[in-house]
């Protein structure tokens, strides 16, 4: 089967084709193969991501990534640094520069980044988060959960603030919790809630890619590939900004050693025959999840169009 769709929108992704978004030594030039890159996959607009770190470094990746002037650029996604500061919940962030919730700081951030973030990914256990949450959305930054410990009411009090998504539902969160209540199930039961998920295999299981997609709803469920410079790459040692990871011949990222993982290898054309394949749905109702969904959320179009060949569940796209 063959359709036509919009192009890939993938709002969380920290690198591809040994491109690290997150190392200042990155240069635009760098930047742009990466989009090329990812363009060749179906993605024809993203929001790169930064994670927690010091503003200095921050600022000097935001410059980087914007000074590419690559249309495929729709903004920038700050995941963190007011996370969870455990282990487990705050994933492979450093934590020595996770923060409490600043207006302050996040000002400081967004003038470096010439306005152009548009997503925060925050934890609403941090301190001061409610009071962020409440300036960003009066400035129309749209803002996550998740690297996130938060109990019920914590949840609850950021999302009557005016949180809106679940950043990688499922992760991000420790290992172990509680049958119930847990952070998983008091956002998936969150009406106000959409989520995005990272259906690789390794983040998620193709059991709990079901449940947690029929429970949110496919029309509320967005993919993202949270790809770091490993993607598109052979097996081998890269980096996250100031971690070293492995890719593996599975396709699993991690410091070597650790349990948990760090980002993903994933491309948005695997992402998508993931989900068909762990749950069954067919093709026109998952590309919503990589184009228009994540799109409209931030209030905004996909770019471009892709034909998609649907050859007994492997998929193969061109962009038009």
């Amino acid at each position: 089967m063959r359709v036509t769709s919009p192009g890939f929108f993938d709002l969380q992704v920290n690198g591809f084709a040994g491109v690290d978004f997150n190392n200042p030594s990155t240069t635009p030039d760098d930047v742009v193969r990466a989009l090329e890159a990812m363009r060749l996959t179906g993605v024809t607009r993203c929001l790169p991501t930064l994670i927690t770190s010091s503003f200095e470094t921050f600022a000097a990746c935001a410059a980087t990534v914007l000074a590419c002037e690559h249309d495929a650029v729709a903004g920038l996604h700050m995941e963190g640094p007011c996370i969870s500061p455990e282990d487990g919940p705050r994933g492979a962030h450093p934590r020595a520069h996770v923060t409490a919730a600043s207006v302050d700081d996040y000002e400081r951030r967004q003038a470096a980044a010439r306005g152009r973030i548009r997503l925060v990914t925050l934890a609403p256990e941090a301190p001061g988060a409610t009071r962020l949450i409440d300036h960003l959305v009066m400035r129309g930054v749209r803002v996550a959960i998740g690297h996130s410990a938060a109990s019920t009411a914590q949840i609850r009090d950021a999302v009557l603030a005016g949180a809106t998504m679940s950043t990688h539902l499922g992760n991000g969160c420790a290992s172990m919790l509680p049958r119930h209540p847990n952070v998983i199930w008091d956002q998936l039961a969150n009406d106000e809630l959409c989520a995005s998920f990272i259906v690789d295999g390794h983040h998620l299981s193709p059991e709990t890619v079901r449940a947690m997609v029929r429970a949110r709803g496919a029309e509320r469920s967005m993919l993202v590939t949270d790809a770091i410079a490993a993607a598109g790459c052979p097996p081998g040692r890269y980096r996250l900004g100031e971690l070293e990871v492995e890719l593996d011949a599975t396709g699993r990222v991690a410091a070597p050693g650790a349990s948990n993982l760090a980002g993903s290898a994933l491309t948005m054309d695997r992402a998508v025959a993931n989900t068909m394949r762990f749950t069954g749905l067919p093709l026109d109702v998952v590309l919503p999840m990589a184009t228009t969904i994540p799109a409209a959320y931030l209030g905004l179009q996909p770019a471009g169009l892709l034909q998609v060949d649907d050859v007994d569940g492997v998929l193969s796209v061109r962009v038009a």
